[in-house]
This record gives structure tokens, sequence and C-alpha cells, in this order.
């Protein structure tokens, strides 16, 4: 029954181009699901209170199909989509909506916010681009097959990641075609994109195969490309060394996840790779000032040092949990999972903090972040927000000053150690999200191409 099921995924395969799922699919290669299962959540002492601010149903859950809807924040507006084609922007501080727009196609990809116009990408290739103030369409443009990832825009020109490798540059005014730059995939890919990211007049953009590249933006023209992860292995799933996260820029470096393979950290002005670290992550990137923050593929969350690549803390105790990228928020690190639960972590140490439970269905995309805010949208399409009061450390039990005199949370391998017992767990069950996932990867791309194209 699981090859048969196997078989005929492999078969849909021009359906599910793209790079970005777990590592469950392996199992499948044997006939048989040897993926580790969810860890259990563990009992411990909160030392935050989580606030609930407004909860709002913004369409229809992207779950089944395994899309990555993850909202957008402007200025005055938070941004979403859902699968069946509404765009709305909502008033951050309450939840209510401001306005709402039907594009009457299946959205695969955004919003994307930037500047004058919010962005979609659809699973039939096309961008549909609306004004922030009103949701008035203002134009669409067809490129080249299914959009996974949001539009960006920046000095009036949007970016658009196609699921064949193709970078298309748009007018924002008109969405007429400026140039393209064509990359291609391999073989065998996982479902989803990297989404490009626009710095210093450059597109910085991650491709299946492990190659980053810069361009110019007016132009396409390429300034540098950098491979970041060699393949290893013998079959083409051991082989796959996809990026599915958007790079990561902060100041003049670039961080970026491999698939497979590992996390580097590069020049923004060359490209050089300043470290390396083979961890192999797939979810989206967090950095401040000192730490970048990772959730690798096992389900662990680290804190790395920002220039140095070397770890700080680990907290392994979320194990195969279907972990979303951490998102930063004040002094706390926040993470969701495959069950609609919120893991709030102490940013210096790894510790848990706090968890709430937003919804019964998976968390699948990043939480938004903004002053002290978090906002989440479960794949239901429950869209909440939230924010913290740390507890006073005299009103926490001894077993919190016990702990941390131990050290448990603390040093290059930490948050690894027993937490004190207050908050119930919970128990993954069986025949969960996770076996719905298993198997979505495709094959049927097109070459390799070493080098990459402009026109």
């Amino acid at each position: 029954m699981i090859r048969a099921s196997f078989l005929i995924l492999l078969a849909s395969g021009s359906l599910l181009t793209g790079c970005g799922l777990q590592d469950t699919v392996r199992g499948y290669f044997g006939g048989e699901d040897n993926a580790a299962p969810p860890a259990a959540l563990v009992d411990f002492t909160p030392r935050a209170t989580i606030i609930p601010l407004w909860e709002e149903d913004v369409g229809q859950g992207a779950d089944e199909l395994f899309i990555k809807l993850k909202p957008a924040l402007l200025d005055r507006y938070l941004f979403t989509a859902d699968a069946r084609g509404n765009i709305a922007a909502l008033d951050p501080a309450s939840g209510q909506i401001v306005w709402e727009k039907d594009t009457e196609l299946p959205i695969t990809g955004g919003p994307g916010a930037d500047e004058t116009l919010v962005s979609v990408g659809t699973g039939e290739g096309e961008v549909i681009a609306c004004s922030v103030e009103t949701g008035q369409e203002l134009w669409r443009a067809r490129v080249s097959s299914e959009i996974l990832s949001p539009p960006r825009e920046a000095d009036g020109v949007v970016i658009v990641r196609a699921i064949d490798g193709k970078i298309f540059a748009l007018e924002a005014a008109t969405g007429r075609r400026l140039w393209l730059y064509d990359r291609g995939v391999p073989a065998l890919t996982l479902r989803g994109t990297s989404a490009p990211v626009i710095a210093g007049g450059r597109v910085i953009a991650g491709f299946d195969g492990g190659q980053l590249a810069a361009l110019e933006l007016k132009t396409g023209r390429l300034i540098w490309e950098q491979r970041v992860a060699v393949a290893r292995g013998r079959g083409e799933l051991e082989r796959m060394v996809d990026i599915d996260a958007a790079p990561l820029v902060v100041g003049d470096f670039i961080y970026v996840a491999t698939f497979q393979a590992n996390v580097s950290a590069l020049a923004l002005d060359s490209g050089q790779i300043f470290w390396q670290r083979d961890i192999s992550a797939h979810a989206e990137l967090a950095a401040d000032s000192d730490y970048l923050y990772v959730s690798d593929e096992k389900g662990h969350v680290r804190a790395l040092d920002r220039f140095s690549g070397e770890t700080v803390w680990t907290q392994e105790r979320l194990a195969a949990r279907g972990l979303t990228g951490p998102a930063l928020s004040g002094n706390k690190l926040v993470v969701g999972d495959f069950e609609g639960y919120l893991h709030w972590l102490d940013k210096a140490s790894g510790r848990f903090s706090a968890r709430n439970r937003v919804s019964d269905a998976p968390i699948l995309t990043q939480a938004v972040a903004a002053a002290d805010t978090i906002y989440v949208h479960a794949s239901d399409g429950v869209l909440s927000a939230f924010n913290y009061l740390d507890k006073d450390i005299a009103d926490l039990p001894r077993a919190i000053e016990t702990e941390a005199e131990a050290g448990a949370g603390a040093g290059a391998e930490a948050g690894t150690g027993a937490e004190a017992e207050t908050v119930p767990p919970s128990v993954a069950p069986e025949g969960s999200f996770f076996s719905r996932l298993k198997g979505l990867f495709i094959g049927d791309g097109d070459d390799d191409d070493e080098s990459g194209s402009s026109e």
C-alpha cells in the first residue's frame, strides 16, 4: 500500500514540482515508514504568560496542499492570502479586515507586500498585483509555471520565482517583463521554492541544487554565483541539496540553509563563504545582532554565533515535530509545530518559557514578528496575534533556580536537560499530519544547469 501511493505521487510530478518537505519521505524508498516519531511535549514551569490579542478566520486552509502562505506585514496593514484566491488586508492592532479581494484563482505563493503593491502568485503561473491601500487589482502577468513563494518588489521592479527555476523581473507599474534568469532544476526536488530577497539593488536567490546567486535588480545581470552545498550519497533522494527557505540578509552578511547539507554565511558583495555548519535545514532563519537561529531538519532549534557559526545552545525536545522557522519577539524565540502549538523559548538559553495552542491544524509558516507582537497563521486559515509578559523570577518555583544552576539549557549543546514540571504535555498521535506529507516530492525537473543564464 505504501509503495502504491508513492508511485501515484511520482506519476503526478508535474503538479508537485519544487523543493522543501520533510525528510520523512525517505521511508518510502524502502517501502517502510522509518521516520522518527514526533517527540512528546515535555512538562516545564512557564516563565512567561502568553496574552491573546485577537483571532480571525482569513480563509481556506492550505494544509492539504502543503502551501506556505505566510502573512506579510507592511506599515499599518497585515496582508493574508488563501488557497481559494482571497487576499485581505487587516488592521494588525485589532485584526479587523480593512479590505478583501477575490482573485478567482488558486493562490499558491504570497502575499508579498512592498512599497505600493501587494502581490500573489497562482498555481496557474499568474502574478496578480493589487493596491496596498484599496485592494484594487492593478495588473496580471503570466510567468512560466506555478509560483510557490511570495513576489518581491523594490525600486519599481517585482521579482517572481517560478518552480521551474526561472526568475522573472516585472515592471511594478504595468507588469511588463523586464528580464528573465533561468537556472533550471535538478531531476528530483522537494515541493517548495526559496523566495528571492532584494538587498542593496541586488536580487539574492537560492536554487534547487545548492547554488546561491546575486543578480542586478534592474538588468538581471549575474553579479556572482556560489555553490553552498555539494550533493552526497548514491541515490537521487540522498543527493538532494535544495535551498528551500529564503536567504536571510543581515547587514553585509547572507545566511542560507540547505536541505541535506549545511547552513552557510556569505558576503553580500562577493558571495565569499565565511563559514559553514553541517546542519540540514529547510525552514526560514532568524537573526539578531549576535546570533543566528535555526530550526533544523531533525526538529532541533539552534542558536549559532552569527560571525563564527559556533553553537551557542541547542533545544532538542521538539524533535520531529515539523517545526517552522523561528521568529524573534523581544527576548523570546517562537516556533510552531504540526499539532498547532506555539513554543516560546528563551533566546539566550533555549529553555522553554511558554506554550500555547493556536489551532488543531498544523502551523506551516514562520510567525510574523513586530515589536512585542507575534502573528501566527495556522494551515486551517486561523490568524492569531499574541504578545507575552515575563514572570518575575522571584515568583517562580525553586525548580527553575536549580535548573539554571545546573546549566541544563546553557553551553554548547544546551536546552537538552530536564525541565521543571508544571505545564502538562501532550503526545503526538499516531497517523498524524506527517503521514499525509510523506511522499509529496517530485521528479521530472529540467537538467541541472551549472551556470544559469540571463536574457
